[in-house]
């Protein structure tokens, strides 16, 4: 067995292994491949995203890790960093700053829940959600709630389920600069 192929099993294992206390829920979506997964998410404590639940898809690359996941949303979630529709998400440590160093526990629980908790609306993929926290905090608050009571639910982790059976047209993460908008984000071999 090669040591990529190695660190993939190890490192998907460790999200789902009830012995080591994981709160995630992974779903292969083949059986005889560990490279594409869906997490359920749970929004972060004392944050607007607080009761939500996601399912995040998840593409580790043939060379991972060495090279990013591409991650993204199935459900919606109104943040600056992550498109609505896409559920592409816009976060550094991912896209630029990646490093073998890092594995699927640091995604779950650091670097995800920081990108909720502190969202950078001067480099966002969703303008709404930024231009909304920058004017007027409390009304992002209330509409960040409202998307999760709408779309965050086990009910509609579940139907992402339901959806994505069918659907190869999965969002994964990517960095937007302006001018790139016909590129699709997420594409890891222009990194």
């Amino acid at each position: 067995m090669s040591s990529p192929k190695r660190r993939i099993e190890t490192d998907v294992g460790v999200l789902d292994d009830p012995w080591l206390m994981s709160d995630y829920e992974v779903t292969l979506v083949n059986d005889n491949s560990m490279q594409e997964f869906y997490v359920r998410f749970k929004g972060p404590e004392e944050t607007p995203f607080a009761g939500g639940l996601w399912k995040i898809h998840v593409e580790l690359p043939d060379q991972y890790p060495y090279k990013s996941p591409s991650i993204g949303f199935v459900n919606r979630i109104f943040h600056p960093n992550i498109d609505e529709l896409s559920g592409s998400v816009c976060l550094d440590v991912i896209n630029q700053t990646w490093s073998p160093m890092y594995d699927m526990i640091n995604i779950f629980e650091v670097f995800l829940p920081q990108l909720l908790r502190y969202p950078n609306p001067t480099d966002p993929l969703n303008g709404e959600a930024a231009a909304l926290l920058m004017r007027e905090p409390k009304s992002y608050e209330a509409k960040v709630k409202e998307y999760v009571q709408k779309y965050a639910s086990k009910d509609m982790a579940d139907e992402a389920d339901e959806d994505s059976d069918d659907d190869d047209d999965m969002s994964s993460v990517g960095s937007y600069e302006s001018g790139e908008e016909d590129e699709a984000a997420g594409n890891m071999e222009d990194i």
